[in-house]
């Protein structure tokens, strides 16, 4: 086990037990992520080989895997190690985890993809490396050359290590723009050059033609592709220099960018247009493209070509084929091939990218978009804003010259700004809902954007050429604007242009902000380290006050937005300081970033809460009551520039960095005891309460803002019970995008709420079923007859066609055959609408034919879904949809059949069988469920449990929905929506709420614990647990024993020795453990589970409830040196019985470090216990060969069967384990977040040796880490930490 080799010395030690420290976990969550875009400017910025694609952003590079289950490519790792733009990268031929990039800081990097990690780096290139490409003659050897040459080759590694220089490749006359190594023929390389020679050929003409792409023939030695920016493609001889091709475009126009041959298709090749996003397929037999399609608006910039992914091999059982052909299965003739189609299109993906940064995979022969990463940023992301109105819609501002406006939901981009601005710094929304962005450039001023209209509106160029660092619109006074430049002026004006006031200031300005409690008031930072406060009511240019402290410039400020009169500034001398306008003071200085800090952000609800982004690349979150840093968030690999929230969602943070990305983060936890308090249902003072009391040192969070005290207010004016309100507002409040509006939908319908009151988004997310059918037809009928001039020029507005198309399509689904035919017709796809037209009827069908007559249009390819769908499979159908991974589609039409909007045509069938429709029925309730269960499954792999828990909520399966909440830990949102929903949620709410106590007994808030747990029937046990681990003094264990209404700690122990005497051996741990002397109960009980194991036909049932209690004995008792051996004994047989619950679980990631762990402790401690590690080993073994078809993935080792004595002992272990009582927790947890790539925060796992991916959970010892995820399994069944120190694991 790789993990031993981690942690192996804790366990030779028994009783060192000195500096541990609690086990934790970061307080601020990661779930969401805006990848970066590709960049444009250099050549070869994406590569793919086997199941993984690359591209690269400025700094960093964006690795996709394909994910075999659901054939669907996701983001599986972001590498960002060099500091300029990345010039190349290229992917090692002979080892698909190995790729190279080069750098403008003059960096070459080898990374090894399945480590995430660097594994060779050469600095000082003598020159930039402008392009690279792995040798495919030598293993380890990568080229690289500057413009001019020459070609250098750095061996990595070998007795020949190093780097040497060509023997020929060097003093080109032309810069080189590309260069090719032969796949085949050793050694042979070309050159494309800016004067459009090729290195192998007679230079070109002067007048510069740049060689755009250059590709070798895979299937030939000598032939060459080249494509030059004006005179088009040609195929080469390399050996003779001669032209054996020239390939003719449609259009004079049209130049090639990039080009790629298709694996799988011999002597077929590919092109991107520069101009327009069109794709074209070639022949090399033919001088006109096969095909074209037109993918996108804007010109390409490189392509890749990936062979097809492999076909998921779902796990789900096709459906026997009918024998039985329909009536008119002879009666279409056989489509004649036209010359197009003489030249089929081939099978495979083209990776994408656009020189908007757009990055998507095509998939030619469906002729769709895999995957289509549109808009991305390429640059450093300077600013990031919410739209007041609206707190799902997020603005950013870019070194690229754009503003994007991004739905934080769906992560995608839905306007962006017209243009290119030169570099932008800074924006502000306009205030309320006047759906303008004001912004602020380098160069080119500041401009107002109305989005509605698409255009820039104003234009203000007040400070010349001079950058704008700051730009602030007013949102107590919509007319003001102000801005601040590097000419030492701060400007304000009005909207029209007007300028009101301009403040001027030693040297630049870099900040400025408005005050929120005082509309006249502003603040801003300069470079003379100062920080100044205006009156803009006066005529003074003046300041009012000027505060000094800073030893370097400052450049952002921000007011409180809870506390009048309170500031804070950033400066480059790496600190925050905190200024009292009233008293004229700095009143904290908050030290611990180690470079300048840039992003500051005030929390809008706790008025001590401050978050800070710097050029550490780190995020700080503060108490600024004390000085504190409450949490480092390491995840950007970059400088931290812009963060923000929304009122309307003041936890939930978005940050964006010089590494092209936005992140979405959670700050719940940190004020998870207020949480508790509003699902405990505890008095308005422990919620809410005024800013003056919030801010006194050591008070627990309060809620002081706006949405807070609306939300009261709210619930005060209720009549009747207004929990179940109070609980869905705080929640909504609370709780991060990505699904739980949604949930909340989903339990008010199932609730019976009017369906006139659903919100106008609920048909975009995942509905109820009884309405999904119809929404969507209104939503295809909508498309149908939409105009075109309703819509803006916004980003990727749908042509007419393509609304008509996804009408039909929706149309189709829902089973209106014959408004699908219509529509196809309208669109000239013939060829559909008839194969499905005797699904209408055949005189219907008849007729269409003799229309098709009166037109010839071009034929296209048919589809394998209008047939199924006109016969009634619905079966074949949603189990094809199914096997590509289309789960939403399979969904909707089983909902449909269910519906009986599927017309099934009842074939003959065998004498003495008939179906009813009943059972026809019944057959697709079944797939709806399977088809629920799958996109469930999907949506909780991507670490989006909410929308997992939404699919089960929409077929009304409570338990699944609230299980897979659990499984997320999402614990507070199970308990708020299982409280609603009531009695059929009841035991998830239960468990939800045994395990949030658990989380209380480590903030430590031992009352909040006992009233979640008094929430719950038959509390007594749980109870019991919670006051025998509780460390107080005798006089507080005994008032949390009255509040749990359990016996003094003195008659605990009368009734232990009673219940002993008796013979009650659970009763007396019970008493033990609530005595003064809980040490005793551990003998006792030890030996009644060692006495148990001792016999043949024991099961898990029988000794899981005494040991689950033993473990709560207070750990101060556990450690001490007398209880050496217990406690040795007691690790050994919560390990065992932990991989044993494990194994009932299905928690497979964690069940061999448990095995592991339990035979480490019997190897290393000296016990006697009935356990061999003989026997722990074979029971593993056993256990792996009887599920390993369940855990292997599709690319390992084909499975092997289990051996008889193996079945034997994993039956005799199945024996033991009997049911789990909890349905739907079985399987593994995924939290929110889990497949969030992190960029520079790199921790090893101790159980895998493995990098983690998503949430890092913090072992005692300060340094082990292991996964949140495998952190959770472990602590449901076993609290001990894996370090074998006796302390309990408490990841909730």
């Amino acid at each position: 086990m790789a993990w031993m080799t981690y942690i192996s010395h804790w366990f030779e030690q028994d009783d060192c037990y000195e500096g541990l420290q609690r086990a934790n976990m970061s307080q601020v969550r990661q779930v969401g992520l805006l990848a970066a875009g590709c960049q444009p400017w250099n050549k070869d910025v994406c590569v793919a080989n086997g199941d993984r694609f690359a591209y690269c952003a400025t700094l960093a590079i964006y690795i996709y895997q394909l994910d075999h289950r659901y054939n669907e490519f996701k983001l599986h790792a972001i590498m960002s190690e060099h500091k300029k733009t990345i010039t190349a990268i290229s992917w090692c031929p002979h080892n698909p985890d190995l790729f190279a990039s080069g750098s403008t800081d003059n960096f070459v990097i080898i990374w090894n993809v399945a480590e995430q990690k660097v594994i060779a780096k050469l600095d000082n290139t003598k020159g930039t490396p402008a392009s690279l490409s792995w040798c495919w003659n030598a293993d380890d050897t990568v080229a690289f050359a500057s413009q001019r040459g020459p070609l250098f080759l750095w061996t990595i590694s070998g007795p020949d290590s190093g780097v040497t220089v060509h023997k020929e490749a060097h003093s080109f006359l032309s810069d080189i723009c590309i260069f090719r190594w032969h796949t085949q023929k050793k050694g042979k390389v070309v050159f494309g050059h800016i004067d459009g020679s090729l290195s192998i050929f007679q230079p070109g003409t002067d007048a510069e033609d740049p060689v755009t792409a250059l590709e070798w023939d895979p299937l030939s030695t000598d032939y060459l592709l080249v494509a030059n920016l004006h005179r088009g493609i040609r195929l080469v001889d390399s050996e003779s220099l001669c032209c054996i091709t020239t390939f003719n475009f449609p259009g004079a126009v049209a130049s090639v960018q990039c080009l790629a041959w298709v694996p799988g298709a011999p002597g077929m090749f590919i092109t991107g247009d520069s101009q327009v996003g069109v794709l074209r397929v070639w022949n090399v037999s033919r001088a006109t493209p096969v095909d074209n399609f037109k993918l996108k608006k804007t010109g390409f910039h490189c392509l890749h070509v990936l062979n097809s992914p492999p076909r998921k091999k779902f796990s789900i059982q096709s459906p026997t084929k009918n024998h039985y052909t329909s009536s008119t299965s002879e009666a279409v003739p056989p489509p004649t091939l036209t010359q197009y189609q003489a030249f089929s299109v081939p099978p495979g993906h083209a990776v994408c990218c656009f020189l908007d940064g757009g990055v998507g995979l095509y998939d030619m022969g469906a002729k769709k978009w895999d995957f289509l990463r549109d808009l991305g940023h390429v640059e450093t992301i300077f600013d990031c804003k919410f739209k007041p109105d609206d707190p799902n819609l997020l603005a950013t501002a870019s070194f690229d010259g754009t503003i994007k406006v991004w739905d934080i939901n769906t992560l995608t981009a839905v306007y962006t700004s017209p243009g290119n601005e030169g570099v932008i710094y800074s924006l502000s929304w306009a205030p309320g809902d006047l759906n303008c962005i004001a912004g602020a450039t380098s160069r080119n001023g500041a401009f107002i954007w109305d989005i509605k209209k698409g255009k820039i509106v104003q234009r203000f160029n007040e400070h010349g050429k001079n950058g704008i660092f700051c730009i602030a619109w007013s949102h107590k006074d919509s007319k003001r604007i102000a801005t601040c430049s590097g000419d030492g002026y701060c400007i304000i004006r009005t909207v029209d242009g007007k300028v009101l006031h301009k403040y001027k200031h030693p040297a630049a300005v870099f900040g400025c902000d408005w005050s929120q409690n005082n509309r006249d008031m502003i603040a801003t930072g300069c470079e003379d380290k100062n920080v100044r406060v205006y009156y803009v009511a006066t005529s003074s240019d003046q300041p009012l006050k000027v505060f000094s402290g800073h030893t370097e410039k400052v450049f952002h400020v921000k007011w409180s937005p809870l506390r009048e009169g309170i500031l804070c500034s950033g400066s480059d001398d790496g600190s925050v300081r905190i200024w009292d306008y009233t008293k004229d003071a700095c009143i904290n200085v908050l030290r611990g970033h180690t470079a300048p800090v840039r992003g500051l952000m005030w929390n809008t609800e706790i008025p001590y809460l401050l978050i800070s982004g710097s050029w550490d690349y780190t995020i700080k979150v503060w108490d600024t009551r004390e000085g504190a840093c409450l949490d480092t968030v390491y995840d950007h690999g970059a400088d931290v520039y812009g963060l923000a929230c929304h009122p309307r969602r003041p936890f939930t943070m978005a940050s964006c960095s010089r590494d092209s990305t936005v992140r979405l983060w959670s700050l719940t936890p940190l004020i998870t005891p207020l949480q508790i308090n509003i699902l405990a249902d505890r008095s308005w003072e422990e919620i809410i309460g005024n800013t003056d009391c919030a801010v006194e040192q050591g008070m627990p969070p309060l809620l002081c803002g706006k949405v807070s005290r609306d939300i009261k207010q709210e619930v005060e004016k209720l009549s009747g019970n207004p929990r179940v309100k109070k609980l869905r507002w705080f929640s909504e409040c609370l709780s991060p995008p990505g699904g739980s509006d949604n949930l909340w939908d989903l339990v008010a319908v199932i609730k019976g709420q009017d369906d006139s009151l659903l919100p106008q988004n609920y048909c975009k997310g995942i509905m109820h079923l009884k309405h999904l059918i119809t929404f969507r037809t209104s939503e295809a009928q909508e498309l149908t007859t939409v105009k075109m001039s309703k819509f803006g020029g916004g980003i990727g507005v749908p042509t007419k066609e393509e609304r008509l198309k996804e009408a039909a399509e929706i149309h189709l689904r829902l089973g209106q055959i014959r408004r699908y035919c219509e529509l196809m017709v309208e669109l000239g796809e013939w060829d559909k609408a008839l194969s499905v037209a005797p699904g209408v009827s055949v005189k219907y069908w008849k007729k269409l034919m003799q229309r098709r007559a009166d037109q010839l249009i071009q034929e296209d390819k048919d589809d394998v879904i209008p047939y199924c769908i006109a016969t009634g499979d619905v079966k074949k159908l949603v189990h094809f949809f199914m096997s590509r991974g289309q789960l939403k589609e399979a969904l909707l039409v089983a909902q449909a059949a269910c519906e009986g909007n599927m017309q099934t045509f009842h074939v003959s069938t065998p004498k003495g069988s008939s179906y009813s429709d009943d059972i026809y029925k019944e057959d697709f309730n079944e797939l709806l469920q399977e088809a629920c269960r799958e996109l469930a499954e999907w949506y909780f792999q991507d670490g989006r449990a909410v929308l997992a828990a939404c699919c089960h909520l929409a077929v009304d399966n409570i338990e699944l929905a609230m299980a897979y909440l659990i499984r997320g830990n999402e614990l507070e949102l199970a308990v708020c929506v299982g409280t609603v929903l009531g009695e059929l949620a009841g035991p998830a709410t239960h468990y939800a709420l045994e395990l949030l106590a658990r989380k209380c007994m480590m903030i430590p808030t031992w009352n909040l614990a006992a009233d979640l747990l008094l929430m719950t029937p038959d509390s007594e046990l749980q109870l019991v647990k919670l006051c025998a681990f509780y460390p107080g003094c005798i006089e507080e264990i005994n008032d949390l024993h009255e509040k749990c209404k359990l016996p003094t700690v003195e008659e605990c122990m009368q009734l232990a020795e009673t219940a002993h005497a008796d013979g009650n051996i659970f009763e007396t741990i019970k008493y033990y453990l609530l005595s003064q002397e809980p040490e005793k109960a551990l003998p006792i009980g030890i030996d009644f589970i060692k006495g148990s194991i001792s016999s043949s036909n024991w099961t898990l049932d029988t000794i899981y409830p005494v040991l689950d209690l033993l473990s709560y004995v207070r750990t101060e008792k556990l450690l001490l040196h007398t209880c050496t051996e217990a406690r040795n004994e007691l690790l050994i047989l919560c390990g065992y019985v932990g991989a044993l619950l494990a194994i009932r679980r299905q928690y497979q990631s964690i069940v061999p470090a448990l095995y592991e762990y339990t035979s480490q402790l019997l190897k290393r401690r000296k016990v006697s216990v009935p356990i061999k590690i003989e026997h722990l080993s074979e029971e593993l073994d056993a256990w792996r060969a009887c599920t390993q078809s369940i855990n292997r993935s599709s690319e390992e080792s084909p499975y092997t069967s289990p051996s008889d004595s193996q079945r034997m002992v994993y039956a005799t272990l199945l024996k033991r384990l009997k049911e789990e009582p909890l349905r739907g927790i079985i399987g593994p947890d995924y939290v929110t977040g889990s497949n969030l790539p992190s960029h520079s925060d790199i921790h090893i796992s101790c159980f895998t040796g493995l990098k983690i991916q998503g949430p890092v959970f913090f072992l005692e010892d300060g340094k082990s880490t292991i996964s949140l995820n495998d952190a959770l399994m472990w602590a449901k069944v076993n609290p001990f930490s894996p370090l074998g120190t006796g302390i309990r694991l408490n990841p909730f």
